[in-house]
């Protein structure tokens, strides 16, 4: 169940390195490879990107500001063991860096859900990238940062939404050019809601014996994609 942050009254605000949020709430993990499990996400406001197929266009903008003490302390009452940092793109703020470490000293184990087109280069390495390479049905294959893939560590995980068979076969491309499969820890593939079948698409891995994971969301089969979820 959603559980937005009450509005922080901390009269160090202004001089305390502080973050803009959309909401924080404790669900199951929908997707990557702790998908079910019990997790805390915070939910970053703002992105410089339009994909197409958004699901989280209410966290383009608006938000609250909050301190890092005080995220970590709202953090700490659900007791979690996985944290989840995602947007919007919470790599657009600069202080998701220090939250991530902060975060990753307490002892939870850490997910940073990002949209490829920000620098990876200060992200503690203690975090599990999940790097969402952008399709050309996306919208955005332009704002790719390719200068994020050397940065990728073995835990990592690579992201793709496939909107089409175009996408998948520049995926398919993609995972070759940059050896992904050896890379990182899993490469998953999601059909794009309402554009592409989740059975098409497991027919065309199969077809292909791709070292792929195929996840669907969990949490618009569960909740329907309502926010807080």
């Amino acid at each position: 169940m959603a559980d937005h942050a009450p509005q922080s009254t901390d009269s160090t605000l202004d001089t305390t390195p502080t973050l803009r949020l959309t909401e924080m709430f404790y669900s199951l993990q929908g997707e990557t490879r702790t998908v079910g499990l019990p997790t805390v996400f915070v939910r970053l406001t703002g992105c410089p990107l339009r994909c197409v197929y958004c699901d989280t266009e209410y966290a383009f903008s608006g938000g609250e500001i909050f301190t890092l003490d005080h995220i970590a302390a709202k953090v700490a009452e659900w007791q979690p063991r996985y944290v989840t940092v995602t947007g919007g793109e919470p790599l657009a703020q600069p202080n998701c860096l220090p939250l991530l470490i902060r975060l990753c000293d307490a002892g939870y184990e850490v997910s940073l859900e990002t949209g490829g087109a920000m620098p990876l280069a200060g992200v503690d390495p203690r975090v599990v990238t999940v790097l969402d390479l952008k399709t050309p049905a996306s919208g955005e294959m332009s704002r790719n940062d390719y200068a994020n893939i050397p940065l990728l560590k073995p835990h990592d995980q690579v992201k793709f939404v496939i909107c089409d068979r175009a996408d998948y076969e520049w995926m398919r491309f993609k995972l070759e050019e940059y050896q992904l499969a050896t890379r990182v820890a899993e490469v998953l593939l999601s059909p794009s809601h309402g554009q592409l079948s989740g059975r098409e698409l497991a027919e065309w891995i199969l077809e292909d014996n791709l070292p792929v994971r195929m996840q669907l969301q969990l949490h618009k089969i569960l909740w329907n994609d309502e926010p807080g979820h």
